[in-house]
């Protein structure tokens, strides 16, 4: 089997996918000041900015930044951990909970969407098939590039 050039179909399927959209909005998501306000609601607890950044894998100035828009808006809280007052905690205020719930729903929908379109026995291939890409990345983070 030719690797390769299953490789560029896929790259040029992946290509396609990003350019018709909902594949936007779920990058979006997963990126910035969504990806903060979901890591927040999902761990259902203070979280120190150090945290976040590990998570995303980005700096912790970029960190701060996405944190001080979110609190200029309303959405997270940042207080001075009182077990130790070195460390700074991030907790999501009721508005940024509703928002992190918007956004989660409507991720859910397009991805809901996009399965039904496949059908039954496809979209259950696609998730396995995922999952199974997801693991792999997930094992050899290290080793690719």
């Amino acid at each position: 089997m030719d690797y390769k050039e299953l490789a560029f179909e896929l790259m040029q399927n992946m290509h396609k996918i990003r350019q018709a959209g909902p594949q936007k909005q779920i990058s979006e998501s997963m990126q910035g000041e969504q990806f903060v306000l979901q890591f927040l609601a999902i761990n259902k607890r203070s979280v120190l900015p150090s945290e976040i950044s590990n998570k995303m894998g980005i700096s912790s100035a970029r960190v701060a930044a996405a944190l001080n828009s979110l609190e200029r808006k309303g959405m997270v809280t940042r207080q001075i951990d009182t077990s130790d007052r070195r460390r700074i905690l991030v907790d999501l205020t009721p508005k940024g909970k509703a928002l992190a719930e918007k956004h989660h729903q409507e991720a859910m929908e397009i991805m809901a969407g996009v399965l039904g379109m496949l059908g039954e026995q496809d979209a259950r291939e696609c998730v396995r098939i995922t999952g199974r890409v997801a693991e792999f990345a997930s094992q050899n983070k290290d080793k690719i590039k």
